[in-house]
């Protein structure tokens, strides 16, 4: 039994249509992250879930109940907002206990729940502080508390990092992360930051204007995008897609372009058999450039000819702002701490990491293997 079951969900706000038929299964457990721009109509999924925004067609199940039009409090799930929302007149101790004393609780377990989640967020110290006493990460940790005392069977979080500077925010992903194991209750986590997806889902769930455009692991979003959106939001930096032609038959098809030409793999050949030339959009990974011609990852590297506009040094990499032909892209390369600034000239890409996506539709070319991917 899924957990949270969301069966044919519309929403519609008037006569706009922000949710069109969406389908989705959260396994018991389970750490989903949806994910997408802003407006693809994440966070208004989430707050369907939680019993904020009614349904305008379709089911929603929780725990094999159907809650679609049950209240919030009748869902037994907790939710933790962008804003703190903590009350400025109460310690940490009373904006954590607030729900249960409100429920009648008695004050033994309130005790001893405000505890537990004290201990697990690491403010067993500040209980007796005020909110304007405690850092943004501190706060944003007594959300969570609050959330925690209520010990529900599913956890909502819309955005909770994103009032947080980046180290901040790079430390509360692994206190998240943490917290779901020793929780071990269904978390579904709303971000538009793509990284936060990656480093923290079990699956991610993408999307766009409204609808789920792919539904996977981390590895699988990343090495296998069906279609050149997701292909475009997942990594960082992100894909370049550059506009080319395939030509070729039997076992030689290359891909040309605007200042670049590239082998296509064999994985593709199969595919391509009997379609003569074809437009398309090749797809390439700013990670998968190199300043050497040397082989890594198990695959052939081709030369291609970049002209840098700006290179940025980061220690162990640099970002290269960079055109091929007159079509722009991004490149990260490994520069160690003995190199200078990369400069325009020769470099490789690793072509078994080559993708393809169809001009028109945007649908990606599914090759029969991808050598080096992680499934």
């Amino acid at each position: 039994m899924a957990a949270v079951d969301l069966i044919d969900v519309t929403k519609r706000f008037g006569r706009v249509t922000v949710i069109t038929d969406l389908n989705l299964q959260i396994e018991e457990g389970e750490f989903v992250v949806l994910v997408g721009p802003s407006g693809c109509g994440k966070s208004t999924t989430l707050r369907m879930i939680a019993g904020l925004e009614e349904v305008s067609a379709g089911r929603i199940m929780i725990a094999g109940n159907d809650v679609t039009h049950a209240p919030p409090k009748a869902r037994d799930i907790t939710m933790v907002f962008q804003s703190y929302a903590l009350y400025p007149h109460m310690d940490v101790a009373g904006n954590m206990s607030f729900s249960l004393r409100l429920a009648k609780f008695p004050k033994a377990e309130i005790a001893a729940r405000v505890a537990r989640a004290a201990e697990m967020l690491g403010l067993s110290e500040l209980l007796h502080r005020q909110p304007r006493e405690l850092s943004g990460g501190q706060r944003q940790r007594v959300a969570m508390g609050r959330a925690i005392v209520r010990d529900a069977y599913c956890f909502l979080f819309d955005e909770p990092l994103s009032n947080l500077d980046a180290k901040l925010r790079a430390q509360m992903r692994t206190e998240l992360a943490l917290l779901h194991k020793q929780l071990d209750r269904t978390m579904i986590y709303v971000t538009h930051d793509q990284i936060e997806a990656m480093t923290m889902a079990d699956r991610i769930v993408i999307m766009d204007e409204g609808v789920i455009q792919q539904i996977g692991t981390p590895p699988e979003v990343y090495n296998h995008p069906v279609n050149r959106f997701v292909a475009g939001f997942i990594g960082s930096p992100a894909m370049n897609m550059l506009d080319g032609e395939i030509k070729g038959e039997g076992s030689e098809y290359v891909i040309s372009g605007d200042g670049f030409e590239l082998p296509v793999p064999r994985a593709f050949h199969e595919s391509l058999a009997g379609a003569g030339s074809r437009k398309v959009v090749a797809g390439l990974r700013p990670e998968h450039f190199s300043s050497t011609g040397a082989r890594y990852s198990g695959g052939a590297t081709a030369p291609v000819q970049l002209a840098v506009d700006v290179a940025e040094y980061v220690g162990s990499n640099q970002f290269l702002a960079a055109r091929i032909g007159e079509q722009r892209i991004s490149v990260s390369v490994e520069a160690g701490p003995e190199h200078g600034r990369m400069e325009s000239g020769t470099y490789y890409f690793e072509t078994e990491r080559l993708y393809l996506f169809d001009r028109e539709t945007g649908l990606a070319l599914k090759p029969a293997a991808r050598a080096g991917t992680v499934s």
